[in-house]
């Protein structure tokens, strides 16, 4: 097993290299990945938007191939590193922000922050909605078990994709690799600890920071969807109820027999999605 990255682009911003992907022409779409992960998680839906729209992917601060951040990982920082990472690759307007998991709440901190930034959210199977997280991630907030969970290990790496999807033929060689390759970062560590503890406790997800995001998000009435997997085993379906009764024009859909990642388990069909919900009409499929 080859444990590197694949190959993708670097931009500097702020003096601290950023790992990404830019393609295509067109209106601009920004995908953010979650907690631990990197743009790889996207790879499939960035090819297809990318034949009509200018697509970027990009390794958060502290993840994938991204140097860390000075000052400790929280979401507005991350946002905030989000922003830099536009200006720096000339996105001058509104943008599509599309995130998965924490990559949602990056992208409603980045809505919340500069309104200007945010032409539509589409948060996937998002943190932010509900207190529910899987047992894994609240054992991280324990100090004295967070750095043994967090040494990588091939059996380790493969149990996490595996609890990621609803069907185990995604848990490929490559993806374990890539897994492995992130976490073997020497940084990668301390960044998983600094966001968990920031974003909640051995109970669960932090009531305050939910709370405050979702009043402004709300308040600022972009066009939104949320979509979830019904068999998410780490951020519970019954989330995408709370989401839209906290965010009462957002649209929603559930993607059947599916996991943590509609938009590797669903490529086509999430992508088809949200080209209709982009659309003029701006109409998904129904709920």
């Amino acid at each position: 097993m080859t444990l590197a990255l694949p190959p993708a682009e670097e931009l500097t911003v702020a003096g601290r290299r950023m790992r990404c992907r830019i393609d295509g022409h067109g209106t601009t779409v920004v995908l953010l990945h979650g907690i631990g992960r990197t743009l790889e998680d996207f790879a499939a839906v960035h090819a297809g938007l990318a034949r009509d729209h200018r697509v970027l992917s990009v390794d958060l601060p502290g993840h994938g191939g991204s140097a860390p951040l000075d000052d400790p990982h929280t979401l507005p920082a991350l946002a905030a590193a989000v922003a830099g990472f536009l200006d720096a690759a000339g996105v001058t307007g509104p943008a599509h922000l599309v995130g998965n998991s924490m990559g949602g709440a990056v992208a409603m901190r980045l809505a919340a922050d500069a309104p200007e930034r945010a032409a539509s959210l589409v948060l996937v199977n998002s943190a932010g909605f509900g207190k529910e997280v899987t047992f894994a991630l609240r054992l991280l907030a324990v100090r004295p078990l967070a750095r043994l969970l967090l040494r990588p290990h091939p059996a380790v790496a493969r149990r996490s994709e595996r609890a990621i999807f609803h069907d185990p033929a995604y848990v490929t060689e490559a993806r374990i690799a890539t897994a492995l390759a992130a976490a073997r970062q020497p940084h990668a560590a301390r960044v998983m600890l600094e966001l968990v503890r920031s974003l909640g406790t051995w109970r669960g997800v932090r009531p305050e920071w939910r709370a405050e995001l979702l009043d402004t998000v709300a308040a600022l009435d972009l066009p939104t969807l949320v979509v979830w997997g019904d068999r998410d085993l780490i951020l519970p379906a019954a989330h995408l109820s709370f989401a839209r009764s906290r965010l009462p024009t957002a649209q929603g859909h559930l993607f059947r027999d599916t996991g943590h990642m509609p938009q590797i388990e669903r490529a086509a069909e999430f992508e088809a999605l949200v080209r209709r919900f982009w659309s003029p009409s701006g109409a998904a499929a129904p709920a």
